[in-house]
């Protein structure tokens, strides 16, 4: 149903029901009407307030290029680039428009607190690491993750991957320096490689044809894992990885998914079989920021059943803290795509900018529509987040709020090698759903930056990793992942969680 600002604002928004919309198929390419134009690139910058863009405006597919948009690389040769995008344009879609309707649905009841959201997957995706085990062990930790909170909460998990497109990453120096050798940063592998050499450096649009055939085989893999039986709830005992089968984390597991095997005998009693569709399949969704806005725009496109636009390369994507410019080229594109969005926050987020972004995004206030992912540290979330919820809320806005623990605990190991500390994640989520319960909100999921492999990233956990334990299986070429025993040990820590506010809910008292 559709919700325009003024009726939203006036009316109770949980009292409406959210209607489940059917998935379409492919949508028509469109031409790209106007010559591709130079890139620009401009030095990053955390925030600006900017001027507030009205939504009234006229969109148009490239009307970002009017806006000053940052953290776009400088490709040597315009000619390349155009011909590029012009053969991405005329590529079929990686996504259909439904389905990202459909996950904008399962949002809607995010931001009710009737479902959780599960975002997951890695910092970037890499050229050098594709193939189908990679895929395979980071799709089964998040069924394994689901099955965990789902048990918990006594709620649905919406499921969704860093994956089938997450390259490109905004860089806080657009140099490196090596010594004494300075080369521009690495932007991920959609735009130049991270071999530390100028040839290298080189921002080379023909990996975005790259990026999206690997999209394409990624999003293959994972639809066929989703709907072919792998994900089928008879494999839950199956699900462990061989490294976490005899940890305290797998053997967690495989004491709830014993349980949950018990459960699936009684209902096969009632005539729930194994034959049922809900039995076998599972639904799962894409998502990526949205960083580079020529690749973007070439594989957007008009759904022809709504008229309305939809960025083709991912279900969902993002704004990232670095282009969230009020008056930005990001903003200005994602305004006008009919995708569910999300706002990456950090501390630095005056809340009434908040406010005005998501007007921006979501004037007719549509629930589902905008995520708001918190990224500050524990100690800042406890100050801050509390100023965003209220503001929102005193706007009558429908926002789904998610904790990304990641981001805001980054560190420098003593050998040099970024890393993040378990126990300040965890502290992070703890305050996440602190400040929620003290607010009387929905804490409606958790983003993670996360791998299925036996990777030694994050320091901590269960099954300590020290620092001097990080050089061993140090994978990464960007940020620091959690690996599958401390993903795992993270959705345990809120289940937990998600279990007292329900038991909680219940008695009619506030969770502990």
């Amino acid at each position: 149903m559709a919700f325009t600002a003024a009726a939203a604002r006036l009316s109770n928004p949980f009292l409406h029901q959210i209607p489940i919309n059917p998935i379409n198929g492919p949508l028509p390419v469109q031409p790209i009407s106007k010559r591709i134009a130079p890139i620009r690139s401009s030095n990053p910058q955390s925030s600006a307030a900017g001027t507030h863009v009205s939504s009234s405006e006229k969109w148009s597919l490239d009307s970002w290029r009017s806006k000053k948009a940052l953290q776009l690389p400088d490709y040597p040769d315009e000619a390349v680039v155009e011909s590029v995008l012009n053969t991405l344009q005329s590529f079929p879609p990686i996504v259909f428009a439904g389905e990202a309707r459909s996950l904008e649905d399962r949002l809607a009841q995010a931001a009710l607190g009737k479902a959780f959201l599960l975002q997951g997957g890695d910092c970037a995706e890499s050229f050098k690491e594709f193939n189908a085990n990679n895929i395979r062990d980071t799709f089964r930790v998040l069924l394994q993750m689901s099955v965990v909170l789902m048990f918990g909460g006594q709620m649905p998990v919406i499921k969704v991957g860093r994956m089938a497109g997450q390259f490109a990453k905004p860089r806080s120096d657009s140099y490196e320096e090596r010594d004494g050798v300075k080369l521009p940063s690495y932007r991920g592998d959609n735009i130049n490689g991270d071999a530390f050499d100028e040839k290298s450096r080189i921002p080379d649009p023909e990996r975005m044809i790259k990026a999206y055939t690997q999209s394409v085989a990624t999003l293959n893999l994972l639809r066929a894992f989703a709907t072919g039986g792998y994900a089928a709830m008879q494999r839950v005992t199956h699900w462990n990885l061989d490294f976490t089968e005899h940890s305290e984390q797998g053997d967690r597991y495989q004491e709830l998914a014993h349980r949950v095997d018990e459960a699936l005998g009684f209902m096969a009693s009632c005539g729930l079989t194994s034959d049922h569709p809900i039995m076998r399949t599972t639904e799962f969704w894409t998502s990526h920021e949205c960083l580079l806005l020529p690749y973007e725009q070439a594989l957007t496109r008009e759904d022809s059943t709504t008229g309305l636009w939809y960025d083709c390369s991912a279900h969902m994507v993002w704004v990232g803290e670095r282009t969230r410019q009020l008056d930005g080229g990001h903003v200005e594109f994602l305004r006008g795509i009919s995708n569910p969005l999300g706002i990456k926050v950090s501390d630095k987020m005056d809340p009434m900018e908040l406010v005005k972004l998501i007007d921006i995004l979501n004037p007719e206030n549509k629930p589902g529509r905008i995520t708001v992912i918190t990224r500050m540290g524990a100690e800042n979330m406890r100050v801050k987040l509390a100023h965003l919820i209220r503001a929102v809320r005193r706007a009558g806005q429908i926002v789904t709020w998610v904790s990304d623990p990641m981001h805001g605990n980054t560190i420098k190991a003593p050998c040099g090698l970024k890393t993040r500390s378990f126990d300040s994640i965890r502290a992070e989520v703890k305050a996440f759903f602190d400040v929620h319960d003290q607010e009387g909100s929905f804490p409606g999921g958790v983003h993670l930056e996360m791998t299925g492999q036996n990777v030694t990233e994050c320091i901590g956990g269960s099954r300590t990793v020290t620092y001097n334990d990080l050089s061993s299986r140090y994978h990464t070429h960007c940020d620091p992942r959690l690996n599958a025993s401390q993903s795992l040990e993270l959705a345990f820590i809120i289940a937990d969680r998600l279990r007292k506010r329900r038991i909680g809910a219940l008695r009619g008292f506030p969770s502990i």
